[in-house]
């Protein structure tokens, strides 16, 4: 049974996990604790983690044995390093530990249920959000907010305690009747602007100013809707355009995160989404030669 959220433990301080580390931190420093190793805290604490101008002097605690259960771990991490992050996290999950993932994609939430089981594990995913991160200084215009929700019960206890816990602390938030649908929604959604934004070198303005560069995107999320119908999850034509507000909405030169990863030469998520839709693609027998094509054409980019 879960019982009242004090604090949160965050894995993962890039450009999500600093806004709402730093969310927590504005309501009280207590509230927020970062996990990290040796060498990460040494350089955060040197350096210092800045959002939006200001720094921000979280409490870093280095993952070992024998730590304090934690109510609530946030994943914040990209997804080639939620392996680092289950070691990482390890110590601190108790009996009535609730974790919740914000990695984009479909497959997090499967992949800690065969670490920890899936007693205290919800569905969850950031949306709104501009967020970019250089370095150490993550500067955003609209921080977005946190959808979650359980996979089968909409009301469940941990659930509601994570509510409560948002709403003491001033975290933006939404639980769906559907957890589920809304997480694939995202995916469909990252698998679209996220791909297409790394190969244009686009920002939000680009999508917002340019219907070539919108039809593509909805070229490429339309591949992911009979996937879905597929894996049981009725995601239908209006989702796509349920989008198109949110990213007209956003600060037109923020960037996507896959945009981001590539100017600064590091690792996308591409298997996150490209090469999971062909995958499921090729199981349901659904082509999809967009996805082909972005595929190829990223990791060419990673490699070169």
């Amino acid at each position: 049974m879960a019982g009242t959220i004090r604090k949160a433990h965050i894995s993962g301080l890039g450009a999500v996990g600093s806004v709402f580390a730093s969310i927590l931190y504005e309501h009280n420093r207590e509230s927020v604790k970062v996990i990290v190793d040796a060498e990460r805290a040494h350089r955060y604490k040197e350096q210092g983690v800045t959002v939006n101008g200001r720094r921000y002097d979280f409490d870093y605690i280095i993952s070992q044995p024998s730590v304090e259960p934690a109510d609530l771990i946030l994943i914040a991490v990209k997804g080639h390093q939620l392996g680092e992050s289950i070691e990482a996290i390890n110590p601190f999950v108790g009996e009535n530990t609730i974790i919740m993932s914000l990695l984009n994609g479909i497959s997090s939430e499967d992949i800690l249920a065969d670490e920890f089981g899936d007693t205290h594990i919800l569905h969850a995913f950031v949306v709104g959000t501009d967020a970019t991160r250089d370095g150490l200084d993550t500067r955003f215009g609209n921080r977005g907010r946190i959808v979650f929700g359980h996979r089968s019960r909409p009301d469940s206890p941990d659930v509601n305690a994570v509510k409560d816990f948002f709403e003491r602390t001033g975290v933006p938030y939404s639980i769906p009747s559907d957890i589920l649908k809304e997480q694939w929604w995202k995916f469909l959604m990252n698998v679209s602007i996220n791909q297409t934004s790394a190969i244009l070198r686009a920002p939000y303005r680009v999508y917002q100013n340019i219907q070539e560069a919108r039809d593509l995107m909805m070229s490429t999320a339309r591949e992911v809707i009979p996937i879905a119908q597929k894996e049981g999850v009725n995601l239908k034509e209006e989702d796509i355009a349920n989008f198109l507000d949110i990213i007209d909405s956003l600060t037109p030169d923020g960037k996507t995160s896959m945009l981001q990863d590539v100017e600064a030469g590091r690792k996308t998520e591409v298997e996150l989404f490209a090469k999971t839709v062909i995958e499921l693609g090729r199981k349901h027998g659904v082509p999809t030669p967009v996805n082909e094509v972005l595929y190829r054409m990223i990791r060419i980019i990673e490699q070169s």
